[in-house]
């Protein structure tokens, strides 16, 4: 009776290895893949936003130049010609400014947090 039980240990091993390995690569995808691919997603779709947004902000600027170009055509004529240039120019350093602002915002706000913690402790 010992020899015909043996084929059938030998099989649960066979089908318990089977079975380990599956759960292992499952569990592999469940914590790897899938929040890789969340990620890739999530990171997609924000450069796809800050491409479009890139190029809104600068077809808003050129869009300016020319209307302001149009529009002051006889008054800044000349030697006064720069101002519209310059008027866009500073459009684009409030535009940065304010990315940079917008960017450093979070980092900011975790500090005044971590300040109050720390004087409520203290």
């Amino acid at each position: 009776m010992a020899e015909s039980s043996k084929p059938d240990a030998d099989k649960n091993v066979q089908t318990q290895v089977t079975e380990l390995k599956d759960l292992l690569v499952r569990y592999a995808k469940q914590e790897t893949l899938d929040p890789l691919k969340g990620v890739l997603r999530f990171l997609a779709w924000g450069v796809a936003g800050s491409v479009l947004l890139a190029l809104g902000a600068l077809l808003f600027g050129l869009g300016l130049l020319r209307v302001l170009e149009q529009e002051t055509a006889p008054h800044l004529a000349g030697h006064w010609s720069w101002v519209p240039y310059g008027a866009v120019v500073l459009y684009a350093g409030l535009v940065i400014g304010l990315c940079g602002r917008a960017i450093g915002s979070e980092k900011r706000r975790n500090d005044r947090e971590r300040r109050s913690l720390a004087k409520g402790r203290g």
